[in-house]
């Protein structure tokens, strides 16, 4: 302070006319503004003294051992604030990475042979939704909560509207606080979007469980930010691209891992809207390949619609397959597109990527982002656009229950 004081002083001597001026200025002043100004400034230093004795006296009642108790509620408040920022902090770098994979990627949309989503783009979401951080975002918890800001983030950032009033739904059905993240791209024919496709995946998993060598979180890589990235990539497109003549919803589920609760409260009240639904497409647990299938993606619930035909047929490629041990073990009704199937009566599966021999890790510890393919998961989102495309702007509806 005083060696910036010195160099006014210097500034002053070296530049008269300046000086000169100021006091030529202030002798012109009336008595009473003259008053005024004083005033001002004796304020403005009266403000600087007594944040500083403020700041004084916090810091020596919080070394003083008369006053523990103080010491403790001032200690936990400075903490507090300290982890909020922290969190900020953790969520603006986050968000911060995806922005730049959001300009590359929206480079991209003029020539989609190069494909939309990228490698680097899907891990940015994966890292950050799969991060011990959010201690394996179990419903309810402060880790889910987290989660549900940043899918707000990238829909907001990518013209994805809410659906409701806001982007967060709240689970009647919950005895904690929990909500699904729900937002939409309107269709852009004055007809058929009026009709709506829901594109969904859970976003929760099962948060702790018994300590492996430390580790006790539960990260939920595979399931099931595998499946909230594609579809949060999916909603990045068509926001921007805006190709879709039916409306399309795009919603992350809370509370799967506590029954499909999220699924259960979204269908019942979109029914009650009498929302014209007319298929519900999910994603579980994509994040690493099938092994020795000559189909890349299988859907559950395969018998009981033709999506995988008219699918492939939309695509042009063997994309959707048939697993066996999705039917022996009822996989259909074991994930959030049973609600929708049973409220509305309608196509409603989900697609997968697990063959029960390429993955080792459901509900364990080490269910983590850096054993996920993100090639293969950006792959699967490049795949599945024109399938979603063909589905959304076909003249009539063409997937339909056997």
């Amino acid at each position: 302070m005083r060696l910036e004081l010195f160099k006014q002083k210097n500034h002053l001597r070296k530049h008269p006319v300046k000086q000169d001026a100021f006091f030529s200025f202030y002798n012109n002043i009336d008595m009473r503004n003259r008053g005024l100004i004083m005033l001002l400034v004796i304020c403005l230093a009266g403000c600087g003294a007594s944040r500083i004795k403020e700041n004084t006296t916090l810091q020596s009642r919080i070394m003083d051992p008369k006053h523990p108790s103080d010491s403790a509620n001032i200690a936990d408040s400075v903490n507090s604030q300290i982890a909020a920022k922290n969190k900020s902090i953790a969520i603006d770098t986050a968000t911060a990475r995806v922005r730049t994979m959001i300009s590359e990627d929206n480079r991209l949309m003029t020539n989609l042979s190069e494909g939309f989503s990228g490698e680097e783009g899907v891990g940015a979401i994966m890292k950050f939704l799969a991060a011990d951080r959010l201690n394996g975002r179990e419903s309810g918890s402060v880790g889910i909560d987290e989660a549900a800001r940043f899918i707000e983030y990238i829909f907001k950032e990518n013209g994805v509207a809410p659906y409701f009033s806001s982007y967060r739904d709240t689970l009647t059905n919950f005895e904690k606080t929990a909500y699904n993240v729900v937002g939409f791209v309107e269709g852009n024919d004055p007809d058929l979007k009026k009709e709506f496709i829901l594109i969904g995946a859970h976003y929760d998993h099962i948060g702790n469980l018994v300590p492996v060598n430390g580790d006790s979180i539960a990260n939920g890589a595979n399931d099931n930010a595998s499946g909230s990235t594609t579809v949060l990539e999916l909603a990045r497109y068509f926001g921007a691209r805006r190709s879709n003549k039916r409306s399309i919803i795009f919603a992350l589920f809370s509370a799967e891992e506590k029954g499909l609760l999220g699924s259960w409260h979204l269908a019942k009240k979109l029914k009650d809207e009498n929302t014209d639904l007319y298929t519900m497409l999910n994603f579980e647990m994509v994040g690493v390949p099938l092994v020795n299938k000559d189909y890349f993606m299988y859907v559950t619930g395969y018998e009981l619609s033709n999506l995988a035909e008219v699918g492939n047929r939309i695509v042009n490629a063997n994309l959707i397959g048939y697993l066996p041990q999705a039917e022996e073990l009822n996989l259909f009704k074991r994930s959030d597109n049973y609600p929708f199937y049973v409220e509305f009566n309608i196509p409603a599966q989900t697609f997968c990527t697990f063959d029960f021999t390429n993955f080792a890790h459901y509900h364990k510890v080490g269910d983590k982002a850096d054993i996920m393919d993100f090639n293969h998961m950006a792959t699967l989102v490049n795949k599945t656009i024109p399938l979603i495309e063909g589905i959304a702007n076909s003249p009539t509806k063409i997937i339909n229950l056997k």
